[in-house]
């Protein structure tokens, strides 16, 4: 009797939620939306969309505003638009390595997919990915979250879909902390596991998840960072999930109940430094990195410090 060969389901899609008010970044932010600040030389979410496209994905579902207000959506439109007067200005000033760079942007929106889903308030993490349900249907899809970069020989989400494979099950990206950080993140209670094939990863499965517990309670130094592999059922999840405090649905409490109804859920510890951009003093600690190992501005940076 022949057995039945489960479909292994690979990660094609993409959701990156760029709907949220920004307040870290206040009065800022209300001129220019977090995800298109400047990381060095790049804005922001082009290293997040370079990212999910160094890991095979094209299909990236953005999370916007309502059409009613100029959203991140509409500047990232015009960011990767194809401006032909531009261009030909830049070709007869001799600017070659500007068009260069103008044509690679081109490059990255046409081989993409970019669509988007609205959501009407800004109602936490979890309300933003559930506006993706009609788009994702049945599929398993990662999550970027915008203010989340990871500077990785193999890109992060690349090796959570890697881990996906082989085990079907939600992905967390995880990253260590030190003590004095973990009061400010999802912590994860979690044991270690082997899976065959994939013995140099350093995969968890978890059993809980706190959100920002004291350095006391915290049960590990293991933090959630904003990349997560995702299956559908999270979308009943999020639909039956109660609202916190400040009246927002949280993505870690939706998984952290799935967790107490007995559904298996993974931890993926990846390989690279991770970049927050999530608070000023981190995006300019990200920003100072970056700087300081570009090959153009980096001697120059360094010598600057040198002679303060």
């Amino acid at each position: 009797m022949n057995k039945i060969r489960k479909e292994i389901k690979k990660i094609k899609k993409a959701v990156i939620p760029m709907a949220g008010l920004g307040t870290r970044f206040l009065p800022l932010s209300k001129v220019l939306p977090k995800e298109l600040w400047p990381l060095v030389d790049k804005p922001i979410i082009q290293y997040i969309i370079e990212e999910l496209k160094a890991s095979g994905i094209k299909d990236i579902v953005f999370i916007r505003q309502p059409k009613s207000s100029e959203s991140a959506y509409d500047y990232l439109g015009k960011y990767f638009k194809k401006i032909v007067e531009l261009e030909r200005t830049l070709k007869a000033r001799g600017k070659e390595k500007i068009l260069e760079e103008m044509k690679n942007l081109e490059e990255i929106f046409r081989k993409s997919s970019f669509s988007y889903a609205i959501q009407k308030s800004p109602l936490g993490d979890g309300h933003a990915i559930l506006q993706a349900e009609k788009i994702m249907k049945d599929e398993p899809f990662a999550v970027s979250m915008a203010d989340d970069v990871v500077e990785s020989e193999t890109p992060c989400i690349l090796q959570m879909a890697k881990v996906y494979e082989k085990i079907q099950r939600p992905i967390l990206a995880l990253h260590k902390l030190p003590k004095e950080k973990l009061s400010f993140y999802g912590i994860v209670d979690a044991e270690p596991i082997i899976i065959p094939g994939l013995e140099a990863s350093k995969i968890y499965k978890i059993k809980k998840i706190i959100e920002k517990p004291s350095a006391e309670e915290a049960p590990s130094d293991l933090a959630i960072v904003g990349k997560y592999i995702l299956t559908p059922d999270i979308f009943s999840q999020l639909k039956k999930s109660q609202k916190n405090k400040s009246g927002e649905i949280i993505l870690s409490e939706a998984l952290q109940k799935m967790i107490e109804d007995g559904k298996e859920i993974y931890g993926c510890e990846f390989e690279g430094k991770w970049l927050e951009c999530g608070n000023k003093s981190a995006y300019l600690e990200s920003n100072f990195y970056l700087s300081l190992k570009h090959p153009e501005f980096g001697p120059k940076l360094k010598k600057f410090i040198e002679n303060l």
